[in-house]
């Protein structure tokens, strides 16, 4: 079959979904805020900071996906993504002054309101939040942002991130079948948000040593936290974009078009 070809409003739509998805990590946005490397933020983080981040960003994501999705208004295609970075910057922000015991108390609080943001913005791509579906596919988003090294599954793409999950996602979905609700404490999305948080925890843990390196003190809490949330804004338009696509053209095309820009970009 002849394949089907992207209008060019869709392409560009692609396109910067592709640079969204495949550039750069959270580590190296704030290194460029800094003015020199720090791809090793969270690496040096003690077992214990390191093991208390783990169990807080699951229990984060488990609060999250409790409450926020079940408030998001059902009308209206504004995303709101100012307002909620400017709400998760000011919980980060609390949170990150008064160490780390504060921070990560105060995350299932910003990673709620970005979730709610994530949600806001697959609403705006046309996404149908009352569908289960949709719902996994908002807390994934958190999943893609966690990449730290050269033996990471998001050094192989945005697309291998989604396959790696694929399984996981489909034993939650056929676990929720007949439901219409997210239940939270399904055993197949227990497992599921422990896949998610383990990559979650990766941008964590390097927030969490952004915070305590002293280079970074001239950027100052607020923009560690203000980049911490645009990173996954970021992230949830480009997923929800390429998702929108592929509802249109077929997933087939799509990849096809996604990897094609990808190379021509050279990411």
């Amino acid at each position: 079959m002849p394949e089907i070809a992207l209008s060019d409003e869709d392409r560009e739509a692609l396109r910067q979904a592709v640079l969204a998805l495949e550039e750069p990590s959270y580590a190296a946005r704030l290194s460029a805020l800094a003015g020199r490397p720090i791809e090793l933020l969270g690496q040096a983080l003690p077992v214990p900071v390191s093991d208390l981040i783990s169990k807080a960003t699951h229990a984060a994501l488990t609060q999250a996906l409790r409450y926020a999705l079940k408030t998001i208004p059902k009308e209206g295609r504004d995303p709101e993504t100012r307002a909620h970075k400017a709400l998760a910057a000011l919980s980060g922000a609390m949170g990150g002054a008064l160490g780390v015991s504060a921070v990560l108390a105060e995350l299932p609080i910003s990673t709620t309101i970005m979730l709610r943001s994530i949600a806001r913005i697959a609403q705006s791509e046309g996404e149908d939040l009352k569908d289960p579906e949709t719902a996994l596919a908002c807390v994934q988003v958190f999943a893609l942002g966690g990449h730290s090294g050269s033996n990471n599954l998001h050094e192989a793409g945005y697309f291998a991130v989604r396959a790696a999950m694929a399984k996981s996602v489909t034993r939650a979905l056929q676990q929720m079948a007949g439901r219409g609700v997210v239940d939270e404490s399904a055993s197949a999305l227990v497992r599921l948000l422990a896949q998610i948080g383990s990559r979650f925890g990766l941008v964590v843990s390097q927030k969490v040593a952004a915070q305590a390196v002293p280079i970074l003190g001239a950027i100052g809490g607020a923009a560690v936290n203000a980049a911490f949330v645009d990173h996954f804004q970021r992230l949830a338009r480009g997923h929800f974009t390429v998702r929108r696509l592929e509802r249109i053209y077929g997933k087939g095309t799509v990849r096809q078009a996604y990897d094609r820009i990808r190379a021509s970009t050279h990411i």
